[in-house]
């Protein structure tokens, strides 16, 4: 699918505010993809489509999650984190979008999960340091990112992590499994 396809299928399903990020995701996931190796195609696809389920309704959301069998637990957790998992099958059933690779880049993209793929780590740091994200802590993630990929996520995740904890939230353990093999993988 072409970039102008693409970006007019997502535009219809986001706010305004929210499309200006997508553009933000794909510019950085594409400039990521090119110094770290990945598919810079598939970059800007699973970049585009990232959050094409953000503004579906929660009751959608958790229809899908309970439909398609993926983990029950994310419904303990909070909806937040739904429109990565729900936005992957939606994306293949509604957009066409049949590629594993793209699809898990979207399905991953907020919680991580061990063992990410290359196209999975561009996306979800990608969204973390687009160039319209202001908070505490971007600008490290940023600089880390020109050095190191890796380095960038485990400080990404670490930041998220602290967010949650800070704010008495619970964090998706899937979260912490990211963390912890990131951190790990930098020790081999």
């Amino acid at each position: 699918m072409e970039r102008e396809e693409a970006l007019k299928i997502v535009k219809e399903q986001l706010t305004d505010h929210r499309y200006q990020h997508t553009l933000g995701v794909m510019e950085t996931a594409i400039a990521l993809a090119k110094q770290y190796g990945a598919d810079v195609k598939k970059a800007e696809t699973a970049a585009i489509f990232h959050d094409y389920a953000k503004f579906r309704p929660k009751d959608e959301m958790k229809q899908i999650i309970i439909s398609q069998k993926f983990p029950q637990e994310l419904l303990k957790y909070h909806s937040e984190l739904w429109h990565a998992p729900a936005g992957a099958y939606l994306v293949e059933m509604e957009a066409g979008i049949k590629d594993k690779e793209v699809l898990d880049a979207i399905r991953y993209h907020t919680s991580g999960r061990p063992r990410m793929t290359l196209l999975e780590k561009v996306i979800y740091l990608a969204d973390y340091i687009e160039p319209g994200r202001h908070f505490p802590g971007v600008d490290e993630v940023r600089a880390l990112a020109k050095e190191s990929l890796n380095l960038a996520l485990i400080q990404a995740v670490k930041n998220t992590i602290l967010f949650l904890m800070k704010k008495n939230q619970p964090v998706y353990p899937d979260s912490f499994k990211t963390y912890n093999d990131l951190v790990m993988s930098q020790e081999d």
